[in-house]
């Protein structure tokens, strides 16, 4: 039976390696298209296709793994993204120069008819089809934030049943209920596919060209070169302008057309090589297949590009898009806003000393401060732009990081009482030092190929300023190839730089190893002098206070017994000095920790942590709990040196808060494309995004 076994074996695996690389199953909506993608696969042996009969079905093909890929816009982005589909976005279309991977929402409207957008009430519609980004989602949320179309909420009457019985004469908006007015004006079956004649981008403007409507909502590079001279656009102001004017005059900028898949990275990967190497083949011409256009991808795409790996559909659109989209579908809000904020914590430790003082923020039977809590602080700022949390303090880098992902820094922690009852501008700041033990004869000019300890990847004092100076010196991005191994909490788990950390001290299957929250014992400033303290690392990079904070009889059961004099600063150009004299010796002045949050809350987190350190502050008349004081860790919520909290003034933006200095040190330590996180580089994939 065995040779016969291994024959089987061996002929099995002769199968396997024989057997084709899996194909790219894409999804088509029509004749057209099933055409042009049957031609694709005929000049690439790497695709397939999959004929259905409109997105929707497109999207539930994907989910169910009878189809890999599709090309939609931002609001079947949006659809897709939700809980019952999960897909996500991997590639964009860029449209070069004009507006990368980004485009203009534009109306627009045949020269000399005379009316501005503030006009367009009992005027006939033509839209790319119902729930898309130009032709729906931008132009009618446009009409409604401009009090051009009046509209209660949900629970006043449906968005599509308000747009047509009390603004637009009639419409086609491909996808709405047949026979309704939304249908009224269309050619064809009024479906979202290629048998509605006035379906999409060209469709929507052919609508306009027959006088079937009278606007059309598009986008920018929709009307052809030769047509330009007949057409204008409705700009905002109520006033008309060219049709390449569209950079001033336009709806909305938004993010472009993408191809979603299902959340696996091998199979991202395959589609993403699976197009990058087609030959012989123009993905971005519907020439052959006319009269139809934009078929599989948009006629006007230039290139295509990878999106940033764990961009979800929320963070590939943006808090403002999505926001738009939300302002469509929402119900009238019930009851009276809430009076509490909600405080994002990392980890265990300090989910419970929010939930303490959450149970201290009653009053009247309602909390003044709510807890969620994530593993990460990019989780939390994720759940802050979802509108699923508000707020929490954290570190320059972080703030760095927030202020691309569109949050503010609201207040500033202050480390000196004499100066709690100052104005804003005399914020603290503190230096960012690279601490040694005295006996290790460790030096800047002989650091490289020691171990080393960081507070985490991205944060200030222990990763952005030491790498900056790193990467100034060396012009090199491979920081792992400086120093031999280390702890920098953050990393990825096979990096050299998890390789020094601790974890939690479980014995077995550690999970908190390496994690950037407080279950790393190497975790943050402290954990960092800990891992210089304990010998994993040769080098710490950290603030000018942490070892007076944990030696000479202060801190922690570890630093028992540790002497301050037994360690000495090193910087640049410099011999060891003191650990006191850090004034002389240190890596940069960096700004204080920070409270972040959206700018829509600003003002009510301000107010309700004005009233919250006033009970619970270092001086506050509460003692049953203290905000700046963590007894199962460190640094909980808020650094346990923070004497009170100060408002950042208001309108300051992260960059002017983090100060000249630290913005050049980050925009150096970002020539590195690898420093940056997967939130930062989704948050600023788009410039349309960017403010």
């Amino acid at each position: 039976m065995k040779p016969l076994l291994l024959v089987v074996l061996l002929g099995c695996l002769a199968a396997v390696l024989a057997a084709p690389a899996a194909k790219v199953r894409w999804c088509v909506k029509s004749d057209q298209e099933l055409r042009k993608c049957t031609d694709l696969a005929a000049a690439s042996e790497a695709f397939s296709c999959v004929r259905k009969e409109n997105t929707l079905e497109c999207i539930i093909a994907i989910k169910a793994s009878e189809a890999d890929a599709i090309t939609v816009d931002g609001g079947d982005v949006y659809t897709a993204g939700l809980n019952n589909y999960d897909l996500h976005p991997i590639i964009a279309e860029d449209y070069g120069e004009t507006s990368d991977t980004c485009y203009y929402a534009v109306a627009v409207v045949k020269k000399g008819t005379g009316f501005g957008i503030r006009d367009l009430g009992g005027k006939k519609s033509c839209h790319t089809g119902l729930g898309k980004s130009a032709g729906w989602n931008i132009p009618i949320g446009t009409l409604i934030s401009q009090n051009i179309l009046q509209w209660a909420g949900i629970e006043d009457k449906p968005i599509e049943e308000a747009a047509v019985s009390t603004f637009f004469q009639a419409s086609c908006a491909p996808g709405a209920t047949r026979g309704s007015k939304l249908c009224e004006l269309c050619k064809g079956d009024c479906s979202r596919s290629q048998r509605e004649p006035y379906y999409d981008y060209s469709g929507a403007f052919q609508c306009l060209v027959e006088d079937a409507g009278e606007v059309a909502f598009v986008k920018h590079l929709t009307v052809p070169d030769s047509e330009k001279s007949n057409y204008e656009l409705l700009c905002l102001d109520n006033t008309r302008a060219t049709i390449d004017s569209y950079k001033t005059c336009h709806l909305a900028r938004v993010p472009a057309h993408a191809v979603i898949t299902r959340k696996d990275p091998e199979l991202a990967k395959l589609i993403w090589e699976s197009l990058s190497g087609v030959q012989n083949f123009n993905l971005f011409s519907s020439e052959a297949y006319g009269p139809a256009k934009d078929l599989m991808f948009k006629d006007s795409t230039q290139k295509l590009v990878p999106v940033p790996p764990n961009t979800d559909s929320f963070l590939y659109l943006g808090a403002d898009y999505v926001s738009i989209i939300h302002s469509l579908r929402k119900e009238q809000s019930t009851g009276p806003e809430s009076t509490s904020i909600r405080w994002c914590a990392v980890g265990h430790a300090e989910t419970a000393k929010c939930d303490m003082w959450s149970i201290n923020s009653v009053t009247e039977d309602t909390a003044s401060v709510e807890c969620q809590n994530a593993p990460t602080v990019e989780d939390c700022f994720k759940k802050i732009m979802r509108k699923e949390a508000d707020a929490m303090a954290v570190d320059g880098g972080q703030v760095y990081t927030a202020g691309k992902c569109g949050l503010v820094p609201a207040m500033v922690e202050q480390y000196q009482q004499e100066l709690c009852g100052s104005s804003p501008d005399t914020a603290s700041s503190y230096y960012a030092v690279a601490v040694v033990k005295k006996s290790s004869g460790v030096t800047w000019a002989n650091l490289q190929g020691k171990k080393s300890c960081h507070t985490g990847i991205g944060r200030t004092a222990g990763w952005n300023i030491p790498m900056g100076h790193i990467y100034a010196q060396t012009k090199n991005c491979q920081f792992d190839t400086f120093f031999s191994s280390g702890c920098a909490p953050g990393a990825e788990a096979n990096s050299p730089f998890c390789r020094e950390c601790k974890g939690s001290g479980k014995a077995v299957g550690d999970e908190a190893k390496c994690k950037a929250s407080a279950e790393e014992q190497y975790y943050g400033y402290a954990g960092a002098f800990r891992c210089l303290v304990e010998g994993a690392g040769d080098v710490a990079f950290i603030k000018h206070s942490i070892v007076s904070e944990n030696s000479d009889g202060n801190g922690p059961d570890w630093a028992r017994g540790v002497n301050s004099a037994d360690y000495q600063l090193i910087c640049p150009g410099k011999d060891p000095v003191p650990v006191e004299d850090f004034v002389s010796c240190h890596l940069a002045a960096v700004p204080a920790h920070a409270v972040v949050t959206r700018p829509d809350v600003r003002d009510k987190v301000v107010r309700i942590l004005q009233d919250q350190q006033t009970k619970f502050g270092t001086d506050g008349s509460d003692s049953t709990f203290r905000m700046f004081q963590s007894t199962n860790g460190k640094n909980l919520l808020f650094k346990d040196s923070t004497k009170c909290l100060q408002e950042v003034t208001s309108g300051k933006t992260y960059d002017q808060f983090l100060g000249q200095e630290y913005m050049n040190a980050m925009s150096s330590l970002r020539q590195c494309a690898d420093t940056a996180s997967d939130l930062e580089k989704s948050c600023t994939f788009h410039a349309c995004q960017q403010p």
